[in-house]
């Protein structure tokens, strides 16, 4: 069993190697890109043999190898948690990420920063490794924070465009609202229980505020609702960084924290709560939008977002892990379908309205049936792998004393998943061409088929492996009725048939030019107008109106130069008995003239 321990660190320290490359003359050569993917390979390599390990014995290791500070009675050390969720997550992403990696040495081949582009990619796969692996609320922290920055630079890699920039800015300060949560939780725990090491914190008996604090924490790096905007505008960095960060390793890291603290969120019942009405509101309103979105990354976005909320609604039922195996199973096929995207991106100019593709399926065979492929694991079609992990939440959910709500709700958001799957599916592969006849489409390369490959064979079988492989954490529920057995694949076949009669609705009858009903969907369910624009538009109105009509008034009128005049008046007026009336003063002055020149004349006669 020391392998095990020694292999895990090997993968992780095979990782750091191109790191340091950058301080040599390697990091120069146009080799570089590909050292990153070799480090990578070695390091699931290394990382495969401990994961068999631990399915076959079910023995957990923690390592503590470097003591860094102690704080009176708080001790600082490195220290490794190599259980269950480390072990199992460690080799998907990093099979994941290998195939990214070799799709992005196609994908940004013209790109002259390619080599600073891969570093980036790498520094976030080992803080997202750190993540995972870590065994104390600091070296979490240090991970979720490296994951967050490394977020923000990737997203703005194109800085000359303005969306990039603005992009990653919301990106990182939406996340910094949950990091506040994450932030107070660490507070809270050093202030009660004088430790972050999560043995000792699993023994302590939680109030609600930490447990808040935590899902906070993970709507905001999980795009749950209310801070779910910075997901769709980050698909503004280029398509790699949306295929790792964004479907398979950096969103699922707010999840990936509940699921670690589970042994105190189940025996809070105000919190399962919370974080199953808030994943059913998620994943319905997420579901919503992506139905009349026309940008191809942006419904693959919202429906990261859809997914991320049934991961949540799942650890609100208390079954973290089945949250933990969707994770796993959604990595594969949301990975390639962000791929088989770019791959339609970058063939046909970059464009990525849907409305302005077509036929698709004949000039690029390969990528259309991954993204079929894709599009049916994502909707839960049965022995695929996104089958195995979401049937089980749904019929979970069904058998769990939920309430009702969140169930229809979420039934309704899956049966949308097979709506905006069959839009993508029918708009950008099926029908006529709609793009320009010139341009050159090639998808011969082994680069983008090897790395597209990988991952097709991952979406079909992964699903199978991985959940035949894992030790059992609970009896599932086996007694169960047809109907409600049947329940998740009813939905999805009801939402496959209406999207066809939708679809076939447009291309067939001439509909209504303009429809209220869409904009809800298309205007993201007034979210972003409410919230990006509405304070900013307030605060300007309000600057504007003190800035001129108060300002103006203070110190243009009020203040010196009609403030002398007004305390002139004023002062006379109060001082003096005369009110200015010129004809009555004369009046006065002429009838006692006159009156004393009478009296004068009257008496000198």
């Amino acid at each position: 069993m020391n392998l095990m321990s020694s292999l895990t660190l090997l993968s992780l320290i095979a990782l750091t190697i191109p790191i340091f490359l950058t301080f040599t003359s390697l990091y120069e050569s146009n080799k570089y890109p590909n050292y990153v993917k070799l480090s990578i390979m070695c390091a699931l390599a290394s990382c495969l043999p401990p994961m068999l390990m631990f399915i076959n014995s079910n023995y957990e290791l923690i390592i503590t190898n470097w003591h860094w500070m102690t704080i009176q009675t708080v001790n600082l050390s490195m220290s490794f948690k190599l259980d269950y969720f480390s072990m199992v997550f460690m080799p998907v992403a990093l099979f994941v990420t290998w195939s990214i990696m070799e799709f992005s040495i196609w994908y940004m081949h013209s790109d002259p920063y390619i080599n600073r582009f891969f570093k980036y990619l790498l520094m976030f796969l080992i803080t997202m490794m750190i993540l995972v692996t870590a065994n104390n609320l600091f070296q979490l922290f240090i991970g979720w924070e490296g994951v967050g920055i490394m977020s923000f630079l990737l997203i703005g890699w194109w800085y000359g465009r303005t969306d990039a920039n603005t992009a990653a800015l919301q990106a990182i300060l939406y996340n910094r609202i949950g990091d506040i949560g994450f932030v107070l939780t660490m507070a809270w725990f050093l202030m009660n229980s004088n430790s972050w090491e999560f043995q000792q914190l699993f023994m302590t008996d939680t109030q609600l505020l930490p447990l808040l604090g935590l899902l906070l924490a993970a709507t905001g790096k999980s795009a749950q609702f209310g801070l779910h905007p910075w997901l769709p505008s980050a698909m503004e960095g280029p398509t790699p960084v949306s295929a790792l960060l964004h479907s398979s390793t950096m969103v699922v890291a707010g999840i990936f924290l509940l699921i670690r603290f589970y042994p105190l969120l189940e025996n809070n019942e105000t919190a399962k709560t919370i974080a199953l009405c808030l994943g059913a509101i998620t994943t319905l309103f997420t579901a919503i939008c992506a139905l009349t979105q026309n940008d191809i990354k942006k419904i693959v976005a919202f429906s990261t977002s859809s997914q991320l909320g049934l991961m949540m609604v799942t650890i609100g039922i208390n079954q973290p892990h089945l949250a933990f195996l969707h994770i796993c199973t959604h990595a594969f096929f949301k990975a390639m379908l962000f791929m088989c995207s770019g791959s339609i991106i970058h063939n046909l100019n970059d464009e990525q309205d849907i409305r302005k593709m077509g036929g698709l399926y004949n000039a690029m065979p390969f990528t259309s049936s991954s993204l079929m492929i894709g599009s049916l694991a994502l909707t839960g079609t049965p022995f695929l792998t996104g089958f195995y992990s979401k049937d089980l939440i749904i019929e979970s959910a069904n058998t769990s004393y939920t309430n009702a709500w969140a169930l229809i709700i979420t039934l309704i958001a899956t049966s949308l998943t097979a709506v905006y799957s069959t839009r993508i599916i029918f708009f950008a592969l099926l029908g006529q061409p709609r793009f320009s006849a010139l341009t050159p489409i090639n998808e011969n390369n082994p680069q983008l088929l090897n790395s597209i490959k990988r991952l097709l064979i991952g979406s079909i079988f992964a699903g199978f492996i991985l959940s035949y492989n894992i030790p059992p954490m609970n009896v599932p529920l086996l007694t169960m009725p047809t109907y409600l057995k049947m329940t998740a694949l009813l939905v999805t076949i009801i939402g496959f048939m209406i999207a066809m009669e939708l679809n076939l609705l447009t291309l067939n009858l001439k509909t209504t030019y303009y429809s209220h009903l869409s904009k809800f969907s298309n205007m993201l369910g007034y979210f972003p107008t409410t919230m990006h624009r509405l304070n900013p538009y307030f605060s300007l109105i309000t600057s504007q109106k003190t800035a001129t009509t108060l300002l103006d008034l203070i110190w243009m009128e009020k203040s010196i130069p009609k403030l002398i005049a007004n305390i002139h008046a004023s002062a006379s007026i109060m001082t003096s008995s005369q009110k200015g009336l010129i004809k009555l003063y004369f009046m006065s002055f002429l009838i006692s003239t006159t009156l004393t020149l009478l009296f004068m004349a009257y008496y000198l006669v």
